[in-house]
């Protein structure tokens, strides 16, 4: 199975070619346009010569079975409009892309082509959030937080904040009837999003500060008496009375517990099989991104 990575940086390096390296029965190419890293990534991985690619035209030139697009958001559209049209599947970074009119139009482009297109959305797969799906869900509270990060709101949204809307989305268990955003906003920059979603018998907070003094990430759901916690996608707590805690074995690869792992080979699984995969579900997320950007501007006037 020939597999394409287009982009090198620092997500890629961290958490996919660690996966897609030592995956049996795949042929790993490698496409970017910086030569050295492209040598050294290429080095580590003991990938041959004649697997790496200067550029996107060498790498079609493969005959690809699929790709992962882990280059910068601005050049998503471009790379995966080409992938698609050359119908390879395609696994790209979140976001497909920071305009809403770009990302509507390559899910378009991958149902007319009829190409699966998946958006990496991982936190899905995470166990420790996939395991809250099962839990009662009457109120759920996420934080995803940074230290001296102030953004443009745009970007911050885009490209960070969608993981807590995403997750909000897979975890709200019914229909969402009141969608509510508050932020603060200074000097252009967004410092802080409070995104509010609510449904028959459930509220969804999802909360992002730039300027917490901590980089965290926490997820509750509670409902039925009942909490429980994720700490940094690792350690779970359950209250139910007394608090039980469960931690990431020592031994469980961190790509594992962020659930990248398992949407790798989810993808990869779905065309092995010849399943189309659809990127529909996550276009309604970059609608909600959008509703939250348009709401932090209005507020920002």
């Amino acid at each position: 199975m020939k597999v394409g990575c287009i982009g090198l940086g620092d997500i890629a390096q961290k958490a996919y070619l660690p996966v897609l390296g030592s995956l049996p029965g795949v042929e790993l190419h490698l496409q970017t346009r910086t030569p050295l890293t492209l040598a050294r990534v290429a080095d580590g991985l003991r990938v041959p010569e004649t697997q790496r690619h200067a550029d996107l035209d060498a790498l079609l030139a493969q005959g690809l079975d699929a790709a992962f697009v882990h280059a910068p958001t601005v050049v998503h559209p471009d790379i995966v409009e080409r992938l698609l049209a050359a119908g390879v599947p395609t696994y790209v970074d979140k976001p497909l892309a920071h305009e809403l009119a770009d990302s509507a139009r390559l899910v378009a482009l991958a149902e007319e082509r009829n190409v699966s297109l998946a958006v990496g959305f991982n936190r899905r797969f995470a166990p420790a959030y996939a395991q809250c799906a099962e839990h009662p869900r009457e109120l759920i509270l996420m934080q995803k937080n940074r230290i001296g990060l102030p953004e443009e709101p745009r970007a911050m949204i885009l490209d960070d904040f969608i993981h807590v809307v995403d997750t909000l989305r897979f975890l709200a268990p019914g229909p969402v009837d009141d969608v509510t955003v508050r932020a603060r906003v200074q000097d252009g920059l967004l410092h802080h999003v409070v995104l509010q979603l609510a449904g028959d018998g459930f509220t969804a907070l999802g909360v992002m500060n730039r300027l917490s003094g901590s980089a965290e990430e926490i997820l509750e759901v509670s409902g039925q008496d009942t909490k429980r916690q994720v700490l940094n996608l690792a350690e779970v707590i359950d209250h139910k009375g007394q608090p039980t805690v469960r931690r990431r074995g020592d031994w469980v690869p961190v790509a594992r517990q962020r659930g990248i792992e398992q949407a790798v080979l989810a993808f990869l699984d779905a065309v092995r099989a010849g399943k189309v995969l659809s990127a529909r579900d996550a276009l309604a997320t970059h609608e909600l991104c959008e509703r939250v950007v348009r709401a932090v501007r209005e507020q920002a006037a």
